[in-house]
């Protein structure tokens, strides 16, 4: 099998367009009342890891449905105006996600450098068990 783009290549076109937020600077933005963190993670990796404190949980995998208010599962949260800030483990998922809604047009809307992995090994609080929300 011969792809046309590599896994990386993706991330790295994402990267080239989208907002990186370090991983200090978005340990600061932690508790602003305009900012959403949205952790994309699988629900076993919530489980296992733990999450940032207050963050919204987004599948990866529904994401695009629900940011998009014509979808049937829309999400309140996306439609609140507020800046959003997505994550994953280690920054590959959320860079790919951070493209493809900002190409929807939801914005303002970034990514944290280096995923929660990166979060954890900076110091960044972490909830122990997720919290699940419905919108």
């Amino acid at each position: 099998m011969t792809l046309v783009k590599t896994h990386r290549q993706l991330i790295d076109e994402a990267n080239a367009v989208i907002e990186t937020v370090p991983t200090a600077a978005a340990i600061a933005l932690h508790g602003d009342p305009e900012v959403v963190f949205v952790d994309l993670r699988d629900p076993r990796e919530l489980e296992r890891e733990g999450m940032v404190p207050g963050a919204f949980h987004a599948p990866r995998g529904m994401l695009e449905f629900w940011i998009d208010p014509t979808s049937p599962y829309f999400k309140e949260v996306f439609g609140s105006g507020k800046r959003f800030v997505f994550y994953c483990q280690s920054g590959w998922r959320s860079a790919l996600a951070t493209k493809a809604v900002r190409e929807m047009g939801l914005a303002p809307v970034a990514h944290v450098e280096g995923g929660f992995r990166a979060w954890k090994d900076s110091g960044g609080p972490v909830g122990e068990k997720p919290v699940h929300k419905k919108d």
